[in-house]
């Protein structure tokens, strides 16, 4: 019968431990909101900023892309996990977390002026485009006319 020393129970612990960890980790993942549009009259320098907002009006994720041709596109991914995990690891975390609102602003000229903004909800207004993106129903127009 062959024995098992002290040190190689302690290195098969610990890779254990290492790969329940690393698929526990990709659980919940993350989940990205696409935000598509085009603006009227387009100010100079025009970029739109995207913040996402949770409940509690607990800002979240946000981004800004350029508007080229008078349109624009951006994602913004957000972590779906809506609390800390509460044994080793992270088992019987949730992976509900997600935005109520998304805050779409046009910005523009030399002073980044705001131009217009628009509040939407994410169950009314975006679609599941896939289990991992929420994508607007339809495309935001916004105006450059200060």
């Amino acid at each position: 019968m062959r024995r098992v020393g002290i040190a190689s129970r302690v290195g098969l612990i610990f890779l254990g431990t290492l790969l329940t960890c690393a698929f526990a980790v990709a659980l919940c993942g993350t989940a990205v909101v696409i935000v598509k549009g085009h603006i009227t009259h387009p100010p100079q320098r025009a970029v739109v900023r995207v913040q996402l907002v949770y409940a509690k009006s607990r800002q979240g994720e946000s981004g800004e892309v350029t508007v080229e041709n008078g349109k624009f596109t951006i994602q913004i991914p957000f972590l779906k996990q809506s609390r800390a995990p509460l044994l080793i690891g992270n088992f019987l975390e949730k992976c509900d977390r997600k935005p109520q609102t998304v805050v779409v602003t046009l910005l523009g000229g030399k002073e980044n002026l705001e131009y217009d903004h628009v509040s939407l909800n994410l169950l009314k207004d975006f679609k599941m485009a896939d289990p991992s993106a929420y994508a607007i129903r339809s495309e935001i127009v916004l105006s450059g006319v200060h």
